[in-house]
């Protein structure tokens, strides 16, 4: 098997001309003879590099508003033809086709043309036809024929050209892979939006696609590996900029993705505070700083060490607060100048800017894995608000009840089954997740709530007049029951239990004002 393969001829096409004439000029430097086509040949000529229409170098001129240029035989004969078979040799002899050793195509722009909502036929006439040809004859014949598809792998074929005057197996064999992966996600993209256009939200074959941002060190533990991938168009822990600290982790990523979704959920100034992906103190306020304090309020131990979240432009008197405990990252829209003098006293935080917020009403899919296999679904973009809720006691929710119920029930979407959540003044008070049955979540929070007071000095515990949310239905009263013995006055739930008579009168019993959503909010 040949190991260093010469280049004596390059075919380049490329929409994005990234470093083209730089890569261009070294080649040419090497003596080897540039094909080229459209734009690409104009740039390089103009660039004073000699170049070599393809259309001249067929025969053949590009017909179709330039829809056919390279689908001829003297080009992708001389990029599939084997040297190592005579027979191959001689037919591209007999018929004038010149070999093709080094083949640099990236693709027509469709992914960017459709996330400019671009209308329908802009977006087909995006669609590459010529350039996956290309990319996938080059990448069968690697033994023979060096692909590039993106301007970061100019140099290292640079530098092993120069050093070698060709290219290695190993290296023609890695290019060869990452070609055949663009244009499988390539053609990944223009399935998803053909689905898209069909409003066909599960297709009979779904094929995911992402860009590694990130080999991380390990994964959920040490002895795992990881990756992080960027897929889609949503604003969080995938469009970030990393402002300072050290390299994030596999469990860094996670949390921080729950609770930058968490405090998207938010119109009014909102911190949440996460641990382990679940929150364990959440807090709406005039500023980021009364926030902070609310949320922290909730659970005082737990945010050692945590990830936190803010929906509006840091500022500095919230990043001192949250900088004088152990905090892992702090992800936000933006961070003014302050606040990132702050932060940078913090060499090991890590701070990440966005850009924008999430939508927490905008469609999508999740996704987890199977044996064998992986389960999809809609994003849960459910919300209620006022004029959603269904008063089932004979007592209705005040007006600062009912805010505060829809603003726990906010945060229990973002909280482990089975959830419950106390909240009072626009702050959670208590937080029970996770729990293998739900009156164990009440309890929990509770006695969170209870020992927060105690480190806040207080007289009683922070649930005392506070409100209840719950994930899902109680399925007996008993659930109810406790969340009455914690002290809320008012409860929020689906509904849809066989015993919500029973519920409801436990409940008129207490004399607390229950409201039933119509809508669940499992998260497992």
């Amino acid at each position: 098997m040949i190991d260093i393969v010469p280049i004596r001829r390059a075919l380049i096409s490329v929409s994005d001309k990234t470093a083209l004439v730089r890569f261009a000029q070294a080649l040419a430097a090497h003596g080897v003879e540039i094909l080229s086509t459209g734009g690409s040949a104009k740039t390089l000529r103009e660039a004073g590099v000699l170049v070599k229409e393809v259309s001249e170098h067929t025969g053949f001129p590009e017909i179709m508003d330039g829809r056919v240029k390279t689908l001829v035989p003297q080009i992708h004969g001389g990029i599939l033809g084997r040297r190592d078979r005579p027979e191959h040799l001689e037919q591209m002899r007999q018929l004038g086709i010149a070999p093709i050793d080094l083949v640099v195509v990236n693709l027509y722009p469709f992914e960017a043309t459709v996330a400019k909502d671009a209308a329908y036929d802009a977006c087909i006439e995006e669609i590459d036809i010529g350039g996956p040809a290309l990319i996938r004859a080059a990448a069968k014949n690697h033994d023979f024929v060096t692909v590039l598809v993106d301007p970061a792998q100019y140099d290292e074929m640079l530098e092993q050209l120069a050093s070698s005057g060709g290219t290695s197996q190993l290296l023609r064999r890695r290019l060869a892979g990452e070609a055949y992966a663009r244009t499988a996600a390539y053609d990944a993209a223009i399935g998803s939006w053909f689905s898209t256009q069909r409003e066909d939200t599960f297709p009979q074959r779904l094929t995911i696609s992402g860009d590694r941002l990130q080999t991380l060190r390990y994964g959920e533990n040490p002895h795992q590996a990881a990756a992080f991938y960027a897929w889609g168009r949503r604003f969080g822990v995938a469009t970030s900029v990393q402002v300072q600290g050290k390299e994030l982790s596999y469990n860094n990523l996670n949390d921080t993705d729950a609770a930058f979704e968490c405090v998207a959920e938010f119109e009014a100034p909102t911190v949440a505070i996460i641990k382990h992906a679940n929150p364990c103190g959440v807090a709406s306020a005039d500023r980021l700083v009364e926030a902070w304090d609310a949320a922290f309020r909730c659970d005082p131990i737990s945010p050692f060490g945590g990830i936190v979240a803010v929906n509006r432009t840091l500022d500095a008197a919230a990043a001192e607060k949250i900088a004088a405990i152990f905090t892992e990252v702090i992800i936000a829209p933006d961070a003014d100048e302050a606040a990132r003098a702050v932060l940078a006293r913090k060499k090991t935080l890590r701070l990440l800017l966005t850009g924008g917020i999430p939508d927490p009403a905008a469609d999508g899919l999740t996704f987890r894995s199977l044996a064998g296999g992986f389960l999809a679904q809609t994003r849960d973009t459910g919300r209620v608000g006022a004029a959603d809720l269904r008063v089932v006691t004979r007592r209705t929710p005040t007006d600062a009840e009912t805010a505060d119920l829809l603003f726990a029930f906010r945060v229990c979407k973002h909280v482990r089954s089975n959830a419950i959540v106390y909240a009072k003044a626009g702050a959670t008070v208590g937080i029970g997740a996770g729990q293998p049955n739900r009156i164990d979540s009440a309890r929990i929070a509770a006695w969170k709530g209870e020992e927060a007071a105690k480190a806040a000095g207080l007289p009683e515990r922070l649930t005392h007049g506070s409100v209840a949310a719950s994930d899902a239905f109680f399925p007996f009263a008993d659930g109810l029951q406790a969340v009455v013995a914690a002290g809320a006055t008012a409860v929020i739930q689906p509904g849809g239990s066989k015993r919500d008579a029973e519920v409801i009168a436990a409940a008129d019993a207490a004399g607390v004002a229950m409201v039933f959503t119509g809508m669940r909010h499992f998260r497992h």
